[in-house]
């Protein structure tokens, strides 16, 4: 007994002196009394998959039918094979390090239940749970990289036993078999595995929080089928509230975040709340930044006197990321960006890339054709696990700083080290604010509020993530193109004397166009008439004489007169 009291006695002074989080009103605090809004990333795709993180939306988009397909090829033991390198592979401790030092304090974790325990189906005795240890694993080596960084992991249940929602991607919901709501077995299951990771994790003061089910969007009563228009949500209120009490069986202490129905939003019929240790967390993708589409989130803060949470958020342009991280901050609200890794990512922190053979496999599933050899498949299947190494993608340092340091700092930063005399490509314009490093006419992706602006800002989906559409020829190189009259891009580069240079520029242009060269200031260094070239990618060299630069850095901005033209790079001699 004795010793029972002193081991409680040295968890309750860890807790003490560690970071626990816990709810004070509408704020977010930690053991201290301190404010902490959480600035976080959400793990997208590592625990479960959607089609459109790996390019198979066309004909595979929940994760099941994912691995039916690549099964085909490959048979089930190769399967298997393929997820254990994927696995591995998706997140690891170089991950955790670098979104530390790169400036987030949180970990949103995306669990698939089937990583945990086995499905109904499977169990040999009806209503009993066989715990699997890989996701708790996982889930233990995640927490170990977050704690020695100081930052915590939220566990968020993404794909509830038989599915939460009608949305099926999301939650590998496969529609033969009972959902989430249909089935009280996978219920049941859903709250003997929230108990099992509560019972785990009470201790753990680097563990940020429950997100108890991610996203349900279901019609219990209403007509739309995401359940936008639901107006009770029953059966929602009535498992989470079931899944705290068990929780609260085994873990007095940390957060429970409540999301609501339609895809986190719909909080319509919430009863009275069970608990004093609450967070509501809600989604925004695709619409303006601003306080009017926040008004519904800050009203049941202030209504319910408990904090908010932005869980989910993402797939837009830098300079979304920008506005709506500015607004969260006026407003004192945490947020968690969405994903960290998919292929041909040009929208989140890295990008994993594509090979020529997994391209081939892609259009084999989408388009028929000859059957790619299972050696071919295997070799396809496993690069493409070994490109989900972090040491293996590619950093999207613009998205970085349009996250963290443009929120603050209106100023521009090189992209690369250029100087004078020396070959300088145009996709390697200033980091930095549209209206400061570029100028772009669309920059920006807005359906959701309005269906008119639909964007894919830029619309080469290459490189970068701002409004410049970058696109990649034949021969893969890059380009700036789809320019409009009016745009520009700046750059800035290093002269080791004061000179009067002359200047190669690489372009193309359907049509006779020019350009203005200026320094950042508005001093025009140059005007170029360009020959039309015949076509997008046929190119043309045009030099001209006399751009003048100043010793050291010089900031000079490349200004479109006519839609049309694409550039390459230009060259200082």
């Amino acid at each position: 007994m004795k010793r029972a009291i002193l081991l409680s006695a040295f968890l309750l002074s860890q807790f003490g002196t560690s970071q626990l989080l816990k709810t004070q009103g509408q704020k977010i605090i930690n053991d201290k009394g301190e404010n902490v809004q959480l600035r976080g990333l959400g793990l997208g795709g590592w625990m479960l998959q959607e089609g459109y993180m790996l390019k198979t939306a066309d004909f595979a988009g929940p994760q099941y039918k994912i691995k039916e397909k690549i099964a085909e090829l490959i048979g089930k033991d190769g399967m298997e094979n393929f997820y254990k390198a994927y696995l591995k592979n998706g997140i690891t401790k170089q991950d955790i390090d670098f979104l530390a030092k790169s400036g987030f304090n949180s970990i949103r974790l995306p669990m698939h239940y089937n990583l945990y325990t086995l499905p109904i189906e499977k169990e040999k005795i009806k209503g009993q749970n066989t715990w699997l240890e890989e996701g708790f694993t996982m889930t233990d080596d995640l927490l170990k990289w977050c704690k020695d960084n100081k930052i915590y992991l939220i566990l968020d249940l993404h794909a509830a036993p038989g599915g939460q929602g009608n949305d099926v991607n999301i939650s590998d919901n496969d529609k033969s078999k009972p959902s989430l709501w249909e089935s009280e077995e996978n219920q049941k299951k859903t709250i003997a595995l929230w108990k099992k990771l509560a019972e785990r994790y009470k201790d753990e003061p680097w563990i940020g929080g429950y997100d108890l089910i991610n996203e349900p969007n279901i019609n219990f009563t209403g007509k739309n089928q995401n359940g936008t228009d639901e107006m009770s949500n029953a059966p929602l209120w009535k498992l989470q509230k079931e899944i705290t009490e068990a929780i609260r069986t085994v873990d007095k202490k940390h957060i429970i975040f409540l999301e609501g129905n339609g895809w986190g939003n719909n909080y319509n019929g919430l009863t009275p709340l069970w608990d004093d240790n609450l967070v509501f967390s809600f989604h925004k993708y695709w619409n303006y930044n601003d306080d009017a589409t926040l008004k519904f989130i800050l009203d049941l803060r202030e209504k319910y006197n408990i904090p908010i949470w932005l869980g989910e958020t993402g797939e837009n342009s830098n300079v979304w990321f920008t506005e709506l991280i500015q607004l969260l901050d006026k407003h004192n609200i945490g947020y968690a960006f969405w994903p960290m890794k998919k292929i041909d990512n040009i929208a989140g922190i890295n990008n994993v890339k594509i090979t020529p053979e997994y391209q081939k496999l892609l259009d084999y599933w989408k388009n028929g054709g000859e059957k790619p050899s299972k050696e071919f498949a295997e070799k396809a299947l496993m690069k493409i696990a070994d490109n989900y190494k972090f040491s293996n993608t590619e950093i999207k340092k613009d998205v970085i700083d349009a996250m963290f340091r443009q929120t603050i700092d209106d100023s521009t930063k090189p992209f690369k080290n250029h100087q004078a005399p020396g070959k300088i490509f145009a996709t390697d314009y200033d980091l930095g604010k549209m209206g400061s490093a570029y100028s772009d006419k669309d920059f920006i992706n807005l359906w959701v509020s309005d269906p008119a602006k639909r964007s894919e800002w830029n619309s080469g989906n290459q490189l970068r993530n701002d409004g410049v559409d970058i696109y990649k020829t034949k021969d893969n190189q890059y380009y700036v193109g789809k320019t409009e009259s009016g745009e520009w891009l700046q750059y800035t580069i290093n002269s080791k004397t004061d000179k009067v240079y002359s200047l190669d520029l690489k372009y193309a242009s359907s049509s006779n166009a020019k350009i203005r060269i200026e320094d950042a200031t508005g001093k025009l260094l140059s005007t170029i008439s360009l020959d039309a070239t015949g076509g997008t990618e046929n190119w043309k060299t045009v030099s001209k004489k006399g751009i003048n630069l100043k010793k050291g850095e010089n900031k000079i901005r490349i200004i479109f007169e006519n839609d049309g033209v694409n550039l390459a790079y230009f060259e200082l001699k």
